[in-house]
């Protein structure tokens, strides 16, 4: 039944995706963030739903009536250079042959983040984006909430089976705390007192799965993300006052297992995983040192490569982290532009917040801005332990608010056009 009827779903929507090319946007990223055929049993497994919809949508492009248009920003001209950067590393990589299906994935993703940048162009199409991004990740910190409370944190929390970017319990963990600040936000802008409800449960058992999954890279991102919004906040005591009773509840939850595992942060020396990270950090160090501007390429992650580059060469893990997974894998200049994409999302974030000052037709648009600068911040401080740098969901996030700063801009300038004095 659920190969039929993901089936069913996707097929019956690509008139619709023909029609409207920016539906076809949703669907992928539907499809490549909860990758929901991976709960199917039979055909549907396998079957090429996210090409099928990939080429329904490029197709659209070509025949709809609806507004396409790709307007440059720096922020997207960085996504252009990431990409194509890795192209050049793929040239002088380590492993050509295991790389070459992570190199084809890469260019997958961004090229529809960059369709999505031309086909999302309301706010209306932005909501739409965002409820595709919090339904696909907040499914699994819903269904990871109830399953920490039903066993008293006994059992740990995963992300969708299969080869998914977030399978893993630290990544499930960031993937959830950048998704919490969006609920937040469309918590705000919704009109319905049930999606409102609906959405301050999601986030609760959200926060809840997070915990459940015993990261200590998920509870590291949280504590950044609680001293961020407590700066940010303009009613300090107020924040302290929900958040105190809120965190022992929560915690008290959880077993003594899980106090033991948070307290070897202290301790990482002691704990195997952690000096495996450290061991393959190294590693990647050494690569950008021999090879600054190219680093080692895809799927590096070798006997062959840890054996000469690696202080211990018996203990091969990947990166487990975005920095060092683009400096091992694309050297100084591919960990450069990564970075830089972060800083200018985040200048975008700021530039839309300054605009949407004193305009309360624009306050979605601050309101946006600044739960997507809380996402950065938990995906910058989380992924450090986790090698999600190639995940969409970023980059998503990035194109979103870089839409809504357009839009913002737009919308400022006839107001701004009225203070020109006329020439006489």
């Amino acid at each position: 039944m659920r190969d039929i009827a993901i089936t069913v779903f996707v097929l019956g929507a690509l008139p619709f995706i023909i029609w409207r090319p920016w539906i076809g946007a949703l669907m992928f990223a539907w499809l490549s963030l909860m990758t929901p055929y991976r709960f199917a049993f039979g055909f549907a497994y396998d079957f090429p739903f996210a090409a099928i919809v990939a080429v329904s949508t490029m197709i659209g492009l070509l025949v709809t009536k609806d507004e396409i248009r790709y307007e440059p920003s720096l922020v997207l001209v960085l996504m252009i250079l990431m990409p194509a950067w890795t192209c050049v590393t793929y040239l002088f990589s380590f492993e050509p042959e295991a790389g070459y299906g992570r190199l084809v994935e890469v260019m997958k993703m961004f090229l529809f983040v960059h369709i999505s940048a031309m086909v999302l162009r309301n706010h209306k199409q932005l909501d739409w984006m965002l409820w595709v991004l919090v339904v696909s990740v907040g499914f699994f910190g819903v269904k990871g909430g109830i399953f920490t409370i039903a066993t008293g944190g006994g059992g740990r929390v995963y992300g969708p089976p299969g080869d998914s970017f977030i399978s893993d319990n630290t990544a499930i963990a960031v993937a959830l705390i950048m998704v919490i600040p969006l609920m937040y936000y469309l918590r705000t802008v919704a009109t319905s007192a049930w999606i409102r409800h609906a959405l301050l449960a999601s986030m609760a058992l959200s926060g809840m799965a997070v915990l459940g999954s015993y990261s200590r890279g998920g509870l590291l991102a949280v504590i950044a993300m609680l001293i961020f919004l407590w700066f940010k906040s303009q009613r300090k005591l107020l924040f302290a006052l929900l958040l105190i009773p809120l965190v022992p509840v929560g915690v008290t939850v959880m077993p003594d297992e899980w106090f033991n595992r948070m307290d070897s942060i202290s301790t990482y020396e002691e704990d195997g995983s952690a000096m495996g990270r450290i061991n393959a950090w190294k590693a990647a160090i050494n690569i950008a040192n021999d090879r600054p501007l190219v680093g080692g390429g895809f799927e590096l992650y070798t006997r062959e490569t840890f054996a000469r580059y690696a202080p211990d060469p018996e203990d091969v893990h990947s990166a487990h982290s975005v920095y060092f997974q683009m400096l091992g894998e694309h050297g100084y200049v591919g960990l450069l532009i990564f970075l830089s994409i972060g800083a200018a999302a985040w200048v975008t974030s700021r530039r839309t917040i300054a605009l949407s000052r004193d305009h309360p037709e624009m306050e979605w648009a601050a309101q946006l801005a600044r739960a997507i600068q809380v996402s950065i911040v938990g995906y910058a401080v989380g992924g450090l332990f986790v090698n999600i740098a190639y995940w969409n969901l970023v980059y998503y996030e990035i194109i979103i608010v870089a839409a809504a700063y357009r839009l913002v801009s737009v919308a400022q300038k006839p107001a701004a056009s009225l203070l020109v004095s006329p020439k006489i």
